[in-house]
């Protein structure tokens, strides 16, 4: 088993999954963080002065400056769009909050300015994140590269120099520079951030490397293939991005009659100003009038109608470590009807793990033994197998560990060290097991093992094989019960995306209750089938956790993230992130949201009746503006407080329950 000898030599590479360098895009550098924030500022303290009746022109000065902060943004592009013929609703909401500051409700104005102000801000940090995510991912794929030249000398160049045919040098510990072909050498080659392979592949003379993954122990010599602009890592930038500028735009289910609801609001409203004053009613009754109608008939309630479910609903699901980005997010969860899942970091931890001990008749050892032997010999070593083997050894079994001499490590091979006066050499199969020598058992073993999906690990003694251990990827303890309840939510029984090998993936879906899968799949294949499936009208949740999946968490309906191991590219691309890595709670949250939504389409039918009570009494009879603003803020308490329901513990689903 291959392992690094010389840690010094070598960058750290902290795990399968490392990810790129964080390039943040600092909160207040964003305009529309810094307005919102102001406008928050100056509506807090403004508020204890009024409601204390505190001097007027102090809480007057202050309300103004939170109209002024929070209201221009949105102001102003509500004029744009007006000035393309189209009336949004931020700029509904800044002339309605202005009308109610002109009749004297000056809190309740402010109040909207900093609701749409805030919304506006999370928007754009979320946008802003989504894109320093893109960039950092670049970062994996190293800025240098060592070429060789004809002559044999070496030179250190920058990547984007690298041309198809160059040939570079790849130590151990490095990052690959450019996609190509193995020339010679061997090693192992960490290639989770494309494939998703929880274990380094095997890697020599005539194989495929891509730029960004991470060289194990052994030098390679590498022919460039690809331009680096058309590397594997750059085309995921390239999927990303345009799989985020395509998604069909995202409303909530409100905001999909806005622009009608708007126009004719502001219609009727010059009607009841414009009718009155024409058949002779005075300038002060008719304007009354028409502002009475404008707050009676604004759409505050309707807003807050389809808000307090979505928000409650989101902090509940934050309680339970299912981080949803935006409202948005939580009404689209719960429209899904296909579940694609991502294999390795999703449905399993994503760490290898000792499942086989299998000591050979004759070698004296029984399974602590072997394992004892095997953990000895790899101690020293830093390979994800050897760690494996060493943690199943010392904190599985508590077994004391001898001491190993004289270690070393071959590529491709193994580890082989001295322990208590042994020979022990531990690694693949290939390397250590020849057929016709008499190991007809150990080649019986170690087929049993791989054609379960093991990877199989043999233990010589002396040059004499004693006994075989199998080790796999863990998969989680509730995969089966979610499985299980996102076929019950769906009617669809969820699909295997991976890019791992066909024969582990049909093992583990078999485990889980799986029956369709796509193996051996490349980032684009993952995106690809993803949108198959939504040009046949079926809307995707995908759920992954690395770089390999970012593709196709974008171009899906919905993504949520695994954020325990999740790559940032992953976690920003998501729409949602499970932040303790349950995968029980993925259900949950899908059920939770379905539950919002009923609550919103609840709180629309209550709302609508007291705009169409209120209206029609303002426009057949004459509607007291007092009267007018209670029963419009009535509404909106109510629906605010029905909303407010799913922040209690029983609003979360506990479907797994009913799986067992």
């Amino acid at each position: 088993m291959p392992s690094a000898v010389d840690q010094r030599s070598a960058p750290a590479v902290t795990g399968p999954r490392s990810a790129a360098p964080r390039r943040r895009t600092r909160l207040l550098a964003l305009p529309e963080a810094r307005w919102s924030l102001a406008s928050l500022v100056l509506f807090l303290l403004a508020l204890p002065v009024y409601l204390l009746d505190g001097p007027g022109l102090l809480w007057g000065a202050l309300f103004a400056g939170t109209y002024v902060t929070g209201g221009w943004e949105p102001g102003r592009e509500g004029l744009k769009a007006l000035k393309d013929r189209t009336l949004d609703v931020d700029l509904l909401m800044v002339v309605a909050a202005l009308g109610a500051a002109a009749i004297g409700q000056v809190l309740d104005g402010a109040l909207l300015i900093v609701i749409f102000a805030t919304s506006g801000a999370l928007e754009a940090v979320a946008t802003a994140r989504t894109a320093d995510s893109v960039r950092g991912l670049l970062d994996l794929a190293p800025t240098t590269a060592t070429r060789l030249l004809p002559d044999g000398t070496e030179e250190t160049v920058d990547t984007e120099r690298l041309v198809v045919g160059d040939v570079v040098l790849v130590r151990p510990g490095e990052r690959v520079g450019a996609d190509g072909q193995v020339l010679d050498g061997t090693s192992e080659v960490d290639q989770a951030t494309i494939t998703g392979e929880p274990l380094p592949i095997a890697t020599q003379a005539g194989d495929e490397v891509f730029a960004g993954t991470v060289n194990g122990t052994g030098a390679l010599r590498v022919r460039v293939e690809r331009d680096p602009s058309d590397s594997v890592i750059a085309r995921i930038v390239k999927m990303v991005e345009e799989a985020s500028e395509t998604k069909a735009p995202t409303q909530l289910f409100i905001e999909k009659i806005e622009q009608r609801y708007s126009i004719g609001m502001v219609i009727t409203t010059l009607a009841v100003f414009g009718i009155p004053l024409a058949l002779g009613d005075t300038l002060d009754s008719a304007l009354l009038r028409a502002m009475t109608f404008m707050i009676v008939a604004s759409p505050c309630a309707v807003v807050l109608s389809t808000m307090p479910p979505l928000l409650s609903a989101i902090a509940n699901a934050g309680r339970r470590g299912v981080l949803a980005k935006s409202a948005v997010v939580m009404e689209r969860l719960g429209q899904i009807d296909t579940v694609a899942l991502d294999k390795t970091g999703t449905l399993t931890e994503g760490v290898p793990y000792v499942t086989d001990l299998r000591p050979m008749p004759g070698s004296g050892l029984d399974e602590t033994a072997l394992l004892a032997l095997a953990a000895s010999a790899e101690h020293p070593s830093e390979h994800p197998l050897a760690r494996a083997v060493v943690a199943a050894a010392a904190r599985e079994h508590d077994l004391a560990l001898s001491v190993a001499d004289n270690f070393a490590s071959t590529p491709g091979q193994g580890v082989t060290a001295a322990v208590d006066g042994h020979t022990v050499t531990v690694g693949a199969p290939a390397g250590l097991l020849r057929p016709g020598t008499g190991e007809e058992h150990h080649h019986k073993a170690v087929a049993g093992l791989e054609d379960s999906g093991r990877t199989a690990v043999v233990v010589l003694r002396d040059g004499v094989p004693v006994g075989v251990l199998g080790i796999a990827d863990r998969l989680r303890p509730d995969a089966a019960a979610t499985v299980a309840a996102l076929t019950r939510l769906t009617g669809r029984t969820p699909i295997l995306l991976t890019g791992d090998n066909e024969r582990a993936a049909r093992r583990l879906a078999a485990e889980v209750g799986i029956t369709e899968v796509r193996a051996g799949l490349l980032p684009q294949d993952k995106a690809a089938a993803v949108k198959e499936w939504e040009a046949q009208g079926r809307r995707v949740l995908v759920v992954g956790d690395g770089v390999n999946d970012a593709p196709a968490l974008a171009a899906a309906h919905t993504g949520i993230a695994m954020g325990k191991a999740g790559s940032d590219l992953a976690l920003e691309t998501a729409d949602a992130v499970v932040v303790r890595d349950e995968l029980a709670t993925i259900p949950s949250v899908v059920q939770l949201s379905r539950t919002a939504h009923r609550l919103v389409v609840q709180n629309l039918a209550i709302a609508g009746t007291f705009i169409t009570v209120l209206v029609a009494w303002d426009l057949i009879g004459t509607l007291p503006l007092p009267l007018g603003v209670a029963g419009h803020e009535g509404s909106t308490v109510i629906v605010g407080l029905n909303g407010l329901r799913l922040l209690r513990e029983a609003a979360w689903p506990r479907l797994t329950n009913a799986t067992h």
